[in-house]
C-alpha cells in the first residue's frame, strides 16, 4: 500500500528557508547555477547551517513519534538534484528526520503543493509565494537573515498572525485603503454579525487546531496569537468569526495601530506572519517572519 500524507499537517519549504544558504544564493546571483552548483558539491561533507524555519521545523517534527506520523516536511526547492544531497546530508547531521524533496532544477516547484496537500509553504523566492498563495496554499516570503533557538520554549511551537488579509479576507483592509480608518471601524462595527471571508493561512489555522487536537498527551504544544492594528470596536467582528469557523487563538492582541514588534518580542513566536512589509521587515529583526504576499497591500 502507497504511503500517505492524508491528516498530516504537510509543511513544504525551500532550501534556503531550513539552512542558511545565503553565500551560496550570493553566488548564484553573481555568476550563475552552474558555479552554484559546484560550489554545494565542494561543500557536500560541510553541514549547512540552520535558516529561519529550521526551529519551527525541529519543533513540528516532534509531534512524531514512532507509532504516529503527525507532521511532514518536504523541501521544494528550485535546486538541482545534486545540491539536494547536501540539504539531506544538512539535516542528517543536525538530527533532522528528512525524508522527502523535490528538485526542480530552476523550474518554479509551486505546482507541486497540491500532490503533497501542503498546509504551508515557505520560500525566499517571491514569484513562487505569489503563485502557491494564487493556487490557495498558505505561504509566505521568508527573511532568511532573521534566527532564533529552539530552545526557546522547547516544549511550545508559537504562531502568530495578523487578522486582515491573513486569517481573514482582505475585504475589510480595501475598505481601510480606500476610504479611511473611520469608514473601516464604522464598517467592521456594521457587519459584526457578518463573519468574514476566509483569508489565505485560515487552512494553516485549521490544520493547528487538528495537530493540537490529535496530539493530546504529547510533551509539544501550540501556542497561537492573533496580533492585528484592529481595535474596539472592529476587534467583535474578528472574535465572531473566528467563533463561526470554530477555531481558536490563544492569544489576540487588537493593537490599534500601535507598532506590533514590541507585542511580539514578547510573545517570542517561531514564526510570525503578516501581509505588510511596514510590519515584517521591523519584525524581521526580531522574530522568524513570513510576508504573505497576497491582499489588496500587495497588488502590482
Amino acid at each position: 500500500m502507497p504511503a500517505s500524507l492524508e491528516g498530516q499537517l504537510v509543511v513544504a519549504l525551500s532550501s534556503r528557508a531550513l539552512f542558511d544558504f545565503e553565500e551560496e544564493n550570493r553566488v548564484f546571483e553573481d555568476q550563475d547555477d552552474s558555479a552554484y552548483m559546484r560550489l554545494q558539491l565542494a561543500r557536500m561533507e560541510q553541514p549547512a547551517r540552520p535558516g529561519v524555519a529550521f526551529p519551527l521545523v525541529q519543533k513540528l517534527l516532534a509531534f512524531n513519534t514512532p507509532e504516529r506520523q503527525r507532521v511532514a516536511v518536504v523541501i521544494l526547492s528550485r535546486n538541482d538534484p545534486v545540491s539536494g544531497l547536501r540539504i539531506f546530508r544538512s539535516a542528517t547531521a543536525a538530527g533532522m528526520q528528512l525524508e522527502r524533496g523535490v528538485f526542480t532544477r530552476g523550474r518554479p516547484p509551486f505546482h507541486y503543493l497540491k500532490p503533497l496537500g501542503a498546509n504551508l509553504f515557505l520560500s525566499a523566492n517571491e514569484m513562487d509565494v505569489r503563485a502557491a498563495l494564487e493556487g490557495g496554499f498558505p505561504a509566505a516570503r521568508v527573511y532568511s537573515t532573521t534566527l532564533t533557538e529552539a530552545e526557546q520554549h522547547p516544549q511550545e511551537v508559537r504562531i502568530a498572525f495578523d487578522g486582515d488579509a491573513v486569517l481573514f479576507s482582505d475585504e475589510a483592509e480595501r475598505v481601510f485603503q480606500e476610504q479611511g480608518l473611520a469608514a473601516f471601524q464604522d464598517h467592521e462595527e456594521s457587519h459584526a454579525l457578518h463573519p468574514l471571508p476566509p483569508g489565505p493561512f485560515l487552512p494553516l489555522l485549521e490544520a493547528l487546531h487538528r495537530l493540537r487536537a490529535d496530539s493530546a498527551g504529547c510533551p509539544m504544544k501550540i501556542r497561537t496569537a492573533l496580533v492585528t492594528a484592529r481595535s474596539a470596536p472592529a476587534h467583535e467582528r474578528a472574535i465572531r468569526t473566528l467563533m463561526e469557523w470554530k477555531v481558536e487563538v490563544d492569544e489576540a492582541m487588537f493593537l490599534g495601530g500601535l507598532e506590533k514588534t514590541n507585542f511580539l518580542s514578547e510573545f517570542e513566536p517561531d514564526f510570525f506572519f503578516d501581509d505588510q512589509t511596514r510590519h515584517c521587515e521591523p519584525a524581521s529583526r526580531l522574530v522568524p517572519t513570513g510576508h504573505v504576499v497576497s491582499g489588496v497591500a500587495n497588488q502590482e
